[in-house]
């Protein structure tokens, strides 16, 4: 087991199966030493995050739902790379909101994201962000998340 992946199961977290992605995209795409992952959704075995924030879904439960998007976006990168130890860096993180026009926590929904990298990843964990509400995110999620990943040669 990987040291990122020994940290997880410390958290009590481990990885998903790999989604399929649900239209004419692939799930991530390497050039030299970068991962570009596409944007992964609130869904596992167990769970989906769905509907408008704050309305249909709470703050709370998008933030949980983004911690979902980044186990399920690293074990698109494990399939990739065979190992998490590969990761040098998360370069940058960008995270959609489904939101209701007046909320303006999308910050505190992508913190859910880019907070579990940090305990993940440490130091190498920190990474640029964009959050930002939209109108509408596919099968009506919550929130969506993808990643550019800094690998080793």
């Amino acid at each position: 087991m990987s040291s990122a992946e020994t940290k997880l199961a410390s958290l009590g977290l481990s990885l998903p199966e790999v989604p399929a992605p649900v239209a004419s995209y692939v799930n991530c795409v390497r050039t030299g030493n970068l991962l570009f992952l596409s944007g992964g959704l609130p869904i596992d075995a167990e769970t989906k995050i769905i509907g408008k924030v704050p309305t249909q879904a709470t703050p709370e439960q998008a933030a949980q739902g983004a911690r979902i998007c980044i186990l399920n976006r690293l074990a698109v990168i494990k399939e990739e790379l065979g190992s998490l130890d590969s990761i040098k860096r998360i370069v940058t993180l960008n995270g959609f909101v489904n939101s209701e026009p007046d909320f303006f926590g999308h910050p505190q929904v992508v913190n859910g994201a880019s907070d579990l990298l940090v305990e993940i990843f440490g130091e190498k964990g920190k990474h640029s962000r964009t959050a930002v509400g939209v109108s509408a995110l596919p099968l009506n999620v919550a929130v969506e998340i993808n990643l550019v990943v800094e690998v080793e040669d």
